[in-house]
């Protein structure tokens, strides 16, 4: 674990708490595992386990054994070794980095499905958050109940930014609103923004703001599809026959330039037998109509 059982490290370090994170140099990309680690922390925490390895909590937060000691260390925490790191001191440690050892007032403006799945979010209360209204501009919305909290009218935003301290923003609504909405919550005090909402937000300096993009994700996991998909030749033609029509034309103007229909195998992995007859085929093409110029042309984008 690297240091001996003597390091200050399992002493709270009791200004920690009030100096920030990027202060005291902690990359952002390390700010951004440490809510993995906490997660994975509060579930051994659950089960009451007094201690954990690096490896055995890196296997549980999805990253590296190597690179979870190296996180910690930016918060002075070395672990016992031949011990392990004390879960309850982490979680408490951490929590405290990130700001969790006070509640943070949260409004979520636009309580359509969305916002209302959110408000009625479990985990909100027991991460530090509290949801202290919901916000939306249509007046068939406005008067209902969500999660036990009326849905006030936007009118009231700037008043509630102000009673309530709110410095998180939470936006849900189309993303033709999104940016006006993100610039009355900056307007009011609020500098951290939440947006799920598929659009680009420009903000101030000064102002965070973090992008949920369901969609994005979803594209990202097609794409691993469709390679898994193309690593396995015989789930290539099913995949062809799925595409779009300009898809499948342009695989099939390939398939006839590299000599042949390519049914049963991929493009990539051509028969030993062709080998000779595509190289020839190529070294044709460079000069003749129909060669690697208008091929690359009808590659799709």
């Amino acid at each position: 674990m690297g240091r001996s059982p003597q390091s200050s490290s399992q002493t709270p370090d009791q200004g920690a708490a009030r100096r920030p994170a990027r202060a005291r140099g902690i990359p952002e990309a390390t700010v951004a595992r440490l809510p993995l680690y906490l997660r994975a922390l509060t579930a051994l925490s659950e089960r009451s386990v007094p201690t954990v390895s690096s490896e055995e909590l890196a296997a549980a937060a999805g990253v590296n054994s190597a690179k979870l000691r190296k996180d910690f260390s930016y918060l002075g925490s070395y672990g016992t070794r031949g011990v392990g790191y004390d879960v309850e001191y982490l979680v408490y440690q951490i929590s405290r980095e990130l700001g969790l050892t006070q509640d943070w007032p949260v409004v979520i403006v636009g309580i359509g499905n969305l916002g209302h799945a959110l408000a009625n979010y479990g985990g909100f209360a027991s991460r530090g958050f509290r949801v202290a209204a919901l916000l939306d501009a249509d007046p068939n919305v406005v008067g209902s109940t969500a999660a036990g909290l009326p849905v006030r009218h936007m009118d009231e935003l700037e008043s509630i930014v102000e009673s309530q301290h709110v410095s998180i923003g939470v936006i849900t609504t189309p993303p033709g609103a999104a940016q006006q909405v993100c610039d009355r919550l900056v307007e009011a005090g609020v500098t951290s923004i939440l947006n799920f909402a598929p659009t680009v937000l420009t903000v101030p300096d000064g102002v965070d703001v973090r992008k949920v993009d369901l969609s994005i994700e979803l594209q990202i996991l097609a794409f691993h599809e469709q390679r898994k998909a193309g690593e396995e030749p015989d789930r290539t033609e099913s995949v062809l026959e799925r595409a779009p029509g300009p898809v499948r034309a342009a695989a099939a103007k390939l398939r006839r330039a590299a000599g042949g229909s390519g049914k049963g195998r991929t493009g990539a992995e051509p028969a030993a037998k062709d080998d000779k007859d595509q190289a020839e085929q190529s070294a044709k093409g460079k000069t003749a109509k129909g060669g690697e110029g208008e091929l690359s042309a009808v590659m799709p984008a």
